[in-house]
């Protein structure tokens, strides 16, 4: 009996210290940002500008903007929670080749950004992002994608403005859904900082929203997205199943190019 208990005792310490570690370094565990150097120059081999955009609290937010004299409107693109704006240019000639220009941001810490994470920041962030590219375009000619983490801000983003349409690329339901799938032996729901809620957004999003999810995720599960995208209210919405896809290159499977043909026609 006594030998029992200790064996409880060590489980319980054990546990409990695996727990605050999560809690502490939990945007480690979310969050994998590649710096680059203030001086790189980025090579989009087509007409571009960088620029930077300064959130309240000090943070200098790197962004770069694809100028092609598009007349049918701009693609505002929330990458994933790795790289930075130089694992972009694929994407950029993708959106370019559809006759849009595009917009692209590095979150805090990524890049060239500097600043704290927190999600209140980061939707901070992407308003401003947002405001930025009405000062170029009309609201009808903003299209918002997002990808991975990045579908996250989008969808907040698209829940409180006007935009033409909304592209989800490997969403997730939510950033506690998706925290259980991964550490379902942790109190996620108590420990996260991060929650963004994709499910609650959506159904405040008034335009047409696309969702692209490969069968073969292995980062974000298919059926987080199925759930997602059974979430949205009416019938503004489609959904491309990637048989055999993956969380990356989904642009290599034809139901995505016929997808992405129709959400950016």
């Amino acid at each position: 009996m006594r030998r029992l208990k200790k064996v409880a005792i060590v489980l319980v310490v054990f546990y409990t210290g695996i727990t605050l570690l999560a809690y502490f370094f939990q945007e480690r565990l979310i969050f994998f940002p590649s710096k680059m150097p203030q001086g790189y120059t980025y090579d989009f081999c087509q007409p571009f500008e960088e620029f930077f955009l300064s959130a309240t609290d000090g943070a200098q937010l790197n962004g770069v903007h694809i100028k092609n004299g598009s007349t049918k409107g701009v693609v505002l693109y929330f990458h994933g929670n790795s790289g930075n704006l130089s694992h972009l240019y694929h994407v950029a000639n993708r959106i370019s080749a559809k006759g849009y220009d595009a917009i692209f941001m590095d979150y805090r810490t990524y890049g060239k950004s500097t600043g704290k994470l927190s999600e209140t920041a980061l939707q901070q962030d992407a308003r401003l992002f947002y405001e930025y590219a009405l000062e170029h375009y009309e609201d009808h000619q903003i299209i918002i994608y997002g990808r991975s983490f990045g579908t996250g801000l989008a969808a907040g983003l698209a829940s409180n403005n006007t935009p033409c349409r909304l592209i989800l690329e490997s969403p997730f339901y939510s950033a506690i859904d998706l925290g259980k799938h991964r550490f379902p032996f942790l109190p996620i729901a108590l420990l996260s900082e991060y929650r963004f809620p994709s499910f609650e957004y959506l159904k405040e999003v008034d335009c047409p929203i696309y969702v692209f999810h490969g069968t073969e995720d292995g980062v974000i599960p298919y059926e987080s997205a199925e759930r997602l995208f059974e979430s949205i209210p009416g019938t503004a919405k489609k959904m491309f199943t990637i048989k055999g896809g993956g969380h990356n290159y989904l642009q290599a499977f034809a139901q995505f190019q016929a997808g992405m043909d129709m959400a950016l026609e």
